[in-house]
C-alpha cells in the first residue's frame, strides 16, 4: 500500500458527493469518484444499511460482505431515515454544499421527500444530480423497476450469449449494472466540465436498458445494417473467423483470435497447411461464409498437441492467443499483481482485500484511502460537521432518525 501521508491529491479532490444509491450500479459509480479523490458520503438505512452488506457468504466482517466491499471503499457511512422530515433536513443540509448527488430510486421516488432534482436545484443551482434507473426518466417504461438480469434479457444481450445449440445465458457478473455505472461516471464528469463554463449543474439520466442496448455494439449494428436477427454463436465471433475457443490435447481450452488475413496466413504456416491459399478461406468474408468447415478442421488439428504447446508456438508467431483462466489464476497473474489490481487494507486494520481500480493517472493517481466503512461509522462526525451537538445527535438516535 502507498504511504497515505505521501499520496498526491486525487483528480477529484475537493469534490463532494452525496451517495443515495445502493446495491451495485450506483455505488460502483461513486466508488470510482471516491478512488479519484472525491469525498463520498454514503447514506444508508439505520440499523440495516445497504442490503448488499448482508449478501453473504462470503464476508469480511459481520456487516461487510464481499459483495458490499466490491463497490464501497473510500466512502463514509451515514445512516439517516430519509422518510422522516428530520432525516430529510439532514440530507438537504448536506446537499447545500455538495457538488454531486447520485441516486437510484424509482422515477419520482424522491419527489415526495423533496429530494428530487427540481426541488434541490433551487437551493443549489450548481448541483449535479445523477440518476441511475432501469429504464430512464422518460418513456412508457420509466416507472418500472430495473434489474441487471432482466435487462440482460430485454436488451438482447442474452440472446447472443451462450452456446448456439443451448439456452440463452447471462454474463457471469452483473455487466449491465457495471457498464451503466461507468456511463453514469462519464456523464457526471462531463457535467462537472460543463459547470466550469456555465456555472450551473444539471440532471444526468442513465438507464440500465439504454446502457445494455449500447453494449450490443457491432452485433446491434449488424442487425441495423442487414435487418437480420443476430444468432447466438457461443464462443465464436459474428464477424471474424477464426476467432473463438479451441481445445488442445486433453481438453485444456484456449482462445485463438485471428483478426486479419495476415494473422490467418501465419496460423497456416504454424500448422503447416496452406488454407490461406484456398479460395474458401483466403479472406475473412470467405472464412465467415465457410466458418463451420474451417473451424471443424482447426479443432481436429489443435487436438493433436497440448494447449501449452499451441500457446507457445502461436505466441512466437505473433498470432493472438491466450489461456482461459479461472478467477484464482487470473488474479495470481504477475501482470495483474504488477498493475496493483489487488488492494490489501490490512495496514488500516481491515481484513478486506479488494479488486483494484484500472484507471492509472500519472499526476493524480487513484488512491485507496479507507476500506469499506462499517455501518454508521461516520454518522456522528458528519452530523457534528453540520453543527449538531452531542445532545442533538443523541435525540436523533433515540427518535430513530439516524
Amino acid at each position: 500500500m502507498t504511504d497515505r501521508a505521501n499520496m498526491p491529491e486525487g483528480a477529484l479532490h475537493g469534490i463532494k458527493v452525496l451517495d443515495l444509491s445502493r446495491v451495485l450500479a450506483g455505488p460502483s459509480c461513486t466508488q470510482v469518484l471516491a478512488d479519484l479523490g472525491a469525498e463520498v458520503i454514503k447514506v444508508e438505512r439505520p440499523h440495516i444499511g445497504d442490503e448488499t452488506r448482508h449478501w453473504a457468504p462470503p464476508k469480511f466482517s459481520d456487516d461487510t460482505s464481499a459483495y458490499y466491499a466490491t463497490i464501497n471503499r473510500n466512502k463514509k457511512s451515514l445512516t439517516v431515515d430519509i422518510t422522516k422530515p428530520a432525516g430529510q433536513a439532514i440530507i438537504k443540509q448536506l446537499i447545500a454544499d455538495s457538488d454531486i448527488v447520485v441516486e437510484n430510486f424509482k422515477v419520482g421516488g424522491l419527489k415526495k421527500y423533496g429530494l428530487d432534482y427540481d426541488s434541490l436545484k433551487q437551493a443549489n443551482p450548481r448541483l449535479i444530480y445523477a440518476s441511475l434507473t432501469g429504464f430512464g426518466q422518460t418513456g412508457p417504461d420509466a416507472k418500472r423497476p430495473g434489474y441487471d438480469y432482466i435487462i440482460q434479457g430485454l436488451s438482447g444481450l442474452m440472446s447472443i450469449t451462450g452456446p448456439s445449440d443451448g439456452e440463452p445465458h447471462k454474463v457471469g457478473v452483473a455487466v449491465v449494472d457495471l457498464f451503466a455505472g461507468l456511463q453514469l461516471t462519464i456523464g457526471i464528469q462531463a457535467a462537472l466540465l460543463a459547470r466550469q463554463h456555465t456555472g450551473f449543474g444539471q440532471h444526468v439520466d442513465v438507464a440500465l436498458l439504454d446502457s445494455a442496448l449500447a453494449m450490443l455494439a457491432n452485433v446491434g449494428m449488424n442487425h441495423l445494417a442487414s435487418g437480420d436477427v443476430p444468432p447466438r454463436l457461443g464462443n465464436q465471433h459474428p464477424n471474424i473467423v477464426p476467432y473463438q475457443v479451441f481445445a488442445g490435447q486433453g481438453e485444456a481450452h484456449f482462445i485463438l483470435a485471428c483478426g486479419n488475413d495476415s494473422q490467418f496466413a501465419k496460423l497456416c504456416d504454424v500448422l503447416g497447411i496452406d488454407w490461406h491459399s484456398d479460395s474458401r478461406f483466403t479472406t475473412n468474408p470467405q472464412r465467415v461464409a465457410n466458418r463451420e468447415l474451417l473451424c471443424n478442421e482447426l479443432a481436429k488439428k489443435f487436438g493433436e498437441q497440448p494447449r501449452n504447446y499451441w500457446l507457445e508456438v502461436l505466441d512466437q508467431a505473433g498470432i493472438p492467443c491466450g489461456a482461459i483462466h479461472n478467477v484464482a489464476e487470473a488474479l495470481a497473474m504477475p501482470q495483474a499483481l504488477a498493475r496493483e489490481m489487488i488492494v490489501d487494507f490490512s495496514e488500516q486494520g481491515s481484513p478486506v482485500r479488494a479488486l483494484g481500480n484500472p484507471i492509472k493517472l500519472s499526476a493524480s493517481p487513484v488512491s485507496y484511502r479507507t476500506p469499506p466503512p462499517q455501518l454508521s461509522a461516520h454518522t456522528d462526525s458528519t452530523l457534528a460537521d453540520l453543527g449538531y451537538d452531542s445532545e442533538m445527535i443523541a435525540k436523533l438516535k433515540a427518535d430513530g432518525i439516524v
